[in-house]
């Protein structure tokens, strides 16, 4: 059955159909795929569960406020001091905010600051049902007012509109992202292929992937609710190319070995996808299954971004052993020039290098992963310092966008939290016992008079510090735990600072449980592949092991070489699904071929074979996934810097030492007893023959 289907996209005649298909199917995705950013939730209050306590205050406090708004705040400055003159342009400015589409109420303000040196005023604005986007276009609305007539008079706008107009702003590098990775993938790929068309068939096959991903993933957020952003949707491009161009090198490789093999490429191309698509299926599942683990999350964006990538990891499957096979042998062996493999010519000897490794781990395997294991521990050890409690919203971009400016002149003249206060809403008979209790809590500056509506009140109270910075959050956690003590009050905190305390605390509950379930689901279809059970445990062994170490690292570049102010609470939980769920990816390649030698010739000899023949290949594989991360530190965002190089130096220690090294260092002493309880556990070693030596020529990974 394997054999029949894998035989039918290179077809005579099937080839054309299945580029057909291909072709009907991305016109109309094209145009759902650009409908994406129509259904994307940005603002934070949506990532939350709808149990979280700042979500219930969100829908309790709408009779009170606005719903879906987001309070801009609009400071003026002057160093040697505001004039009157400077008073009436605020005044002015703020009748003429009301007349922008999609500013709500009456503006606060304007408010002459205490050194006399800043305004404040403070508007509403409907993010509504195109979020940030939305904030975005009124910012910009309000920027052209305020800086008409200036006359040197300094113009701001910050708060969380403020922000959701830089984020949106940034987020915008999504479309030279996907340029960048293009730009990677082609550049890795012309050094690996040695020819300056062949990229092209894997760069148009990805791309083609990614369409159809997005335009799926358009359909499950609009008629599904899947909950996805914008973070989702650069995440899933670097994903995609980086992942489907992996099996396009697997593929390609194999299928360039059966052209000296067979005359007829329509053959080589049915072979090698029969032989290469085992291994390479196995990969993308356990990268699926992994991502879809993600759905256990209580982060509604988090939750999200699990079938989203999954969706993108299974079309790009798809795309790569239908639409590229069908391509390769349409455009015949002229696509490889100007290397063309002739029928009946010898390969040129790739695994050398690796050969000459394999070599020197054989002499004493057991003091090289001892040794290797050790050196990964120590690397390890940086986790201590990462600081993955959240960033501030200024800490958030690696520049600094207007509103970054904005909030640092308004904490030199104002309050850091007014304009953007916290609230509790509680029964209208316990208001004034909250503004008392409310008043009296350490880092709350100002408490306003209750406001009471239909047997209930909303209390608003101004921070000290700057919304959503580790001091405001711990002045909100002591506030809930005020408020929450009034008897009869049913009290309940919401806000800003509110939100990002519950992102945060979601956030470390979802590591907690998920965490543990993707070891165990990986663990499971490895003991299911491999037929063992010491293998996969020892894989898995190397895999946190290697994860550990490229967390460490990380936390080491982030505090002392970038200085960045921490990251993001979920930071440790995705860069642990991807450096895992990959990493086992490179780790299936390399033990099935060891395996498959290891029942023919005994497990040493596999080991050195297995690396031998798989070297080359996976290491170009690593070389473009870790390419296509690092492409996110194009945009001038912390969490997409941080995520970029996290995931890229992970998957490259991952390929050259650990798979490398570690691997074939433990498989080498541990010998027969990898594939216990198997039968291939009582399969003895053959005598030794020269290192990296098989009776045949050696198959690529995934044979």
């Amino acid at each position: 059955m394997l054999r029949k289907a894998t035989s039918l996209p290179s077809g005579r005649v099937a080839k054309w159909v299945i580029l057909a298909l291909w072709i009907a199917l991305l016109i109309p995705a094209f145009m759902l795929a650009g409908k994406l950013g129509d259904v994307e939730k940005n603002d934070n209050s949506a990532w939350l569960p709808s149990n979280a306590e700042a979500t219930k205050v969100v829908d309790q406090a709408k009779k009170f406020q606005p719903a879906e708004t987001l309070p801009a705040i609009v400071i003026y400055d002057r160093p040697e001091g505001i004039a009157p003159a400077d008073m009436t342009k605020a005044q002015a400015d703020a009748e003429a905010f009301k007349g922008i589409k999609g500013v709500v109420g009456q503006p606060q303000g304007p408010l002459k600051a205490q050194d006399g040196k800043a305004i404040q005023t403070v508007v509403q604005v409907d993010d509504g049902s195109e979020g940030w986007a939305a904030a975005a276009k009124v910012v910009d609305a309000m920027h052209k007012v305020g800086e008409q007539n200036a006359n040197g008079l300094g113009f701001h706008v910050t708060g969380p509109a403020g922000y959701a107009s830089d984020s949106i702003k940034s987020f915008g590098g999504g479309g030279a992202l996907g340029a960048i990775t293009a730009l990677v993938v082609v550049v890795i790929l012309l050094f690996t292929y040695r020819s300056p068309l062949l990229p092209l068939l894997p760069l148009l096959t990805a791309g083609g992937a990614l369409v159809m991903s997005e335009a799926v993933i358009y359909l499950l957020a609009k008629n599904a609710g899947l909950t996805v952003n914008t973070q989702t949707s650069f995440i899933l491009t670097v994903l995609v190319f980086g992942a489907a161009t992996d099996y396009a090198l697997l593929l390609t490789s194999r299928y360039r070995e059966e052209l000296r093999r067979h005359e007829d490429r329509h053959e080589a191309m049915a072979e090698a996808l029969y032989r290469s698509s085992p291994a390479i299926i196995a990969s993308a599942a356990t990268v699926a299954v992994s991502l879809m683990m993600l759905l256990l999350a209580t982060l509604n964006s988090t939750k999200g971004l699990g079938p989203a990538c999954a969706v993108g990891i299974l079309v790009g499957l798809l795309a790569m052993v239908t639409l590229m096979p069908a391509l390769l042998v349409i455009c015949g062996r002229w696509i490889f020039w100007p290397m063309k493999p002739s029928y009946g010519s010898a390969g040129t000897a790739k695994d050398s290098i690796w050969t000459r490794v394999g070599t020197a781990i054989a002499g004493r395997p057991r003091i090289v992963w001892v040794g290797t294991a050790l050196v990964l521990g120590v690397m390890a050890i940086g986790v201590m310092g990462l600081k993955a409690d959240g960033l501030p919203s200024k800490s958030q971009f690696t520049g600094e966008p207007q509103a970054v400016v904005g909030e640092e002149i308004q904490a030199r003249h104002f309050p850091a939290g007014s304009g953007d206060p916290i609230y509790v809403v509680a029964k209208a008979a316990s208001a004034e016992q909250v503004k008392t209790v409310l008043s009296g809590v350490p880092g709350i500056a100002d408490v306003a008079a209750p406001m009471s509506k239909d047997g209930e009140a909303i209390v608003f109270g101004t921070l000290n510090d700057a919304p959503g910075s580790k001091a405001a959050m711990r002045t909100v956690e002591q506030a809930r735990t005020a408020v929450h003590k009034i008897e009869g009050a049913d009290a309940q905190l919401g806000g800003s600072t509110a939100i990002s305390l519950d992102i945060q605390q979601s956030a470390a509950r979802d590591s907690k449980v998920i965490i543990p379930v993707v070891l165990i689901i990986v663990f499971l279809i490895l003991a299911l592949l491999l037929r063992a059970i010491v293998a996969p445990l020892l894989l898995m062994a190397t895999v946190v092991l290697s994860f550990g170490a490229a967390l460490g690292v990380s936390s080491l570049v982030f505090n002392h070489v970038f200085d960045f102010a921490g990251a993001d609470a979920n930071f440790p939980l995705l860069v642990f699904v991807f450096l895992v769920a990959l990493g086992i990816d490179y780790n299936i390649f390399l033990v099935t071929r060891v395996r498959e030698e290891a029942m023919a010739h005994g497990t040493r000899r596999g080991a050195l074979v297995g690396l031998s023949a798989t070297g080359g290949v996976i290491t170009s594989a690593g070389l473009v996934l870790a390419g296509t991360f690092a492409a996110l530190a194009s945009l001038p965002l912390v969490f997409a810097a941080q995520l970029g190089f996290a995931v890229a130096f992970g998957v490259l220690l991952d390929t050259m030492i650990v798979r490398s090294v570690l691997v074939t260092a433990l498989t080498l002493d541990v010998g027969r007893w990898m594939w216990w309880p198997s039968k291939l556990f009582k399969h003895h070693d053959d005598a030794e023959p020269p290192a990296g030596k098989s009776d045949r020529e050696p198959a690529l990974a995934g044979t």
